[in-house]
């Protein structure tokens, strides 16, 4: 049963359970290996089943979209953050900045459109460590010309807080679901 509203084309491996979770109580022929996953577009925390026979790593990547999937059999679902192993949670950070670093173009456009949620309130101020300030001066620095890179953003943006680390703060706590406002990670 596959819930998944934008669909994921490759995730990856966060944890690797071939005995399934230890709270199943199920006699450990019935039970069910179960890989815990974070998908590459939209960081849907996902729970798959493996192909028998596969065993995967950590940060490993695997292919679960439309077409035939070599590792994965299927997929069970979305997976709330409080049923990560802990392996799975301390892979998580690791995870999501590896995504980042490979589509910063994307994040950078994210810095160079971000628009205003009400009169009082800016997507950029979403962002740990991002105060009116820094929205400011983003916002003047890009319309004289739009950023290229994190690096070219702080040397641009004044006491810029690292906007790479800002950007991996703010997708923990979008998956955490401590956030009303979702920018990057879809519900």
């Amino acid at each position: 049963m596959e819930d998944i509203r934008t669909k994921e084309e490759y995730a990856i491996v966060l944890d690797f359970l071939p005995n399934g979770y230890a709270f199943d109580t199920r006699p450990s022929h019935k039970k069910t290996p179960i890989v815990q996953a974070m998908g590459k577009e939209n960081f849907t925390l996902l729970e798959l089943v493996p192909r028998k026979e596969v065993v995967l790593q950590p940060n490993q990547e695997v292919y679960i979209g439309e077409g035939k999937r070599e590792q994965i059999h299927h997929i069970m679902g979305r997976m709330p953050m409080d049923k990560m192993t802990a392996t799975a949670k301390s892979e998580l950070e690791f995870a999501i900045k590896d995504v980042v670093k490979k589509q910063e173009p994307q994040f950078i456009e994210f810095f160079n459109k971000a628009q205003a949620l009400t009169t009082r309130m800016h997507q950029l101020e979403l962002l740990p460590g991002l105060g009116k300030k820094h929205m400011w001066q983003i916002i003047e620095e890009r319309r004289d010309k739009p950023f290229e890179s994190f690096e070219d953003l702080k040397n641009r943006v004044k006491l810029m807080p690292d906007p790479e680390q800002a950007i991996i703060k703010r997708i923990l706590k979008e998956l955490s679901g401590q956030e009303k406002h979702l920018l990057f990670v879809e519900r």
